[in-house]
């Protein structure tokens, strides 16, 4: 069976009538989207991998109860957070940060394009301190706050995707952003590129 030409509802029954090969397309498609989301609220690779690893094990075991009142891909994310956010609760640390664990990646590269125009090793210097620095900001913020950032500004859903997640509403969703992002502001006035 050619899984790759089945849309993710199609998956999905496949995998709830017992094809674990439907799961394993769908970890395929979804796999770089929900590492980018756990690595952004974790800051650690070693963590997101056994956090993926988590999450997709708490899928597939969970997806016989998958309804379809949702997209895949929402059910998905809202566990993703839920794994996430319990983890950083329990790690009640404040993470450290490690210039290996920093991938270019890791923001959206438009945030940073008006930085990384042309080869200057100035500008290069200068956009690698910026991804450090986002980097200790976004760890300054609380779990909620740094979970609304990571989905709107990093992986780029929009507000009623982001309250379906969370199970909260737009206008706390946008509430969220605003005061994050003021806070972002704040964690990185002394930062001006040359």
């Amino acid at each position: 069976m050619d899984f790759e030409n089945l849309d993710d509802a199609g998956l999905v029954a496949r995998t709830q009538a017992g094809e674990p090969r439907a799961f394993d397309e769908l970890m395929r498609r979804f796999a770089p989207r929900i590492y980018g989301l756990v690595y952004n609220m974790t800051s650690n690779h070693e963590d997101t991998g056994d956090l993926l690893q988590e999450i997709f094990a708490k899928a597939y075991r969970s997806i016989g109860g998958f309804r379809g009142q949702s997209s895949f891909y929402t059910w998905l994310y809202t566990i993703a957070i839920n794994i996430t956010i319990n983890f950083l609760k329990k790690r009640n640390r404040q993470p450290k940060i490690s210039l290996n664990d920093l991938a270019p990646s890791a923001f959206k590269e438009d945030t940073l394009t008006e930085l990384s125009a042309g080869t200057d090793p100035v500008k290069e210097t200068d956009l690698a301190e910026l991804q450090v620095r986002l980097n200790e900001a976004m760890q300054k913020l609380s779990e909620e706050h740094r979970t609304v950032v990571t989905l709107f500004d990093i992986q780029g859903l929009p507000h009623k995707e982001i309250g379906k997640i969370l199970g909260i509403s737009e206008g706390t969703v946008r509430s969220r952003l605003h005061y994050a992002h003021k806070q972002l502001q704040i964690y990185l006035r002394e930062f001006r590129p040359n």
